[in-house]
């Protein structure tokens, strides 16, 4: 069954810090004389704005906002809204022992664009069940039962992309080498090829392939994935997975570096039409 929206806390949290640094901005005062005025800590302050501080009550929410000089009420109840938004936790968080604290599907569940590319592996949003336990099981040895909740997060983790609530547009490149590994056999690499082929149909997922004829290319041996979102105040980001469970990146220089070598990647791959040939071979020698 398809998935509605869900809210991200950490998205939400992160733009009511930025509006509220805006709001103090405009209203030409410093986090110190903010602070000062409220009667309370400056680092606390800042916190606020940095998204660091995970709650906040109505009560000094008010305090800000009338500082600020926010009169109008439908702007105060959406700034309150925000902030009660940011205490939810999404549908991902009965994962946390998978994803982690501050996870990559709490940031998927808003964005409106996801561009990632993958050098070693079908990136997780695109994996079937099948081929994301044979990968699970490649790495160290853990229980049964914990590789099939890392199965059972990951298969939630991807109906984003089947939601009928806005799904984000996915623009996947894949690395030639990443098709060809052939994680748990034949069978279960065939039954990967086919959801590529068909998922790949849909209007808001594009599926490229980067053949080894490229040869070098910008992103050698560096897997990335770049969200973007609708609203403005919420800052583009880059995610890096890693052994430890991965880095988010949105210092503007380095969001714009990954921006530039996925465009190169995408470049260099085949098209859309020609990477749905290429998989198609690749299902039929399977």
């Amino acid at each position: 069954m398809s998935r509605k929206r869900s809210y991200s806390p950490t998205v939400r949290r992160r733009r009511l810090g930025a509006t509220l640094r805006r709001l103090r901005e405009d209203a030409g005062l410093t986090l110190q004389e903010a602070a000062e005025r409220l009667g309370g800590a400056r680092a606390k302050l800042g916190k606020l704005e940095t998204s660091e501080l995970k709650t906040v009550k109505p009560s000094d929410l008010d305090a800000l906002l009338t500082l600020y000089g926010v009169e109008d009420d439908g702007v105060r109840e959406a700034m309150h809204q925000l902030a009660r938004d940011a205490k939810h936790r999404g549908w991902w968080w009965k994962y946390r022992d998978v994803f982690g604290a501050e996870s990559l599907p709490d940031f998927e569940a808003e964005a409106s664009r996801i561009r990632t590319y993958e050098a070693a592996t079908i990136p997780g949003l695109l994996q079937v069940p099948e081929y994301a336990e044979a990968m699970f099981r490649g790495g160290r040895y853990t229980s049964l039962e914990h590789i099939q909740r890392q199965v059972e997060a990951r298969m939630a983790r991807r109906e984003i992309l089947h939601r009928f609530d806005d799904p984000p547009m996915l623009w996947a490149v894949i690395d030639e080498a990443a098709l060809r590994r052939p994680i748990g056999g034949k069978e279960v690499m065939r039954k990967q090829f086919e959801y590529l082929l068909r998922v790949g149909q849909l209007p808001h997922i594009n599926i490229q392939v980067l053949p080894f004829s490229v040869g070098a290319h910008a992103a050698l041996g560096n897997s990335f994935t770049i969200l973007e979102f609708v609203d403005p105040i919420d800052p583009t980001i880059v995610f890096t997975d890693s052994i430890g469970g991965g880095l988010f990146e949105e210092a503007a220089e380095e969001v714009n570096q990954y921006a530039a070598v996925f465009g190169d990647v995408q470049g260099s791959a085949l098209s859309t039409a020609a990477s749905a040939s290429f998989i198609q071979d690749l299902a039929a020698a399977a």
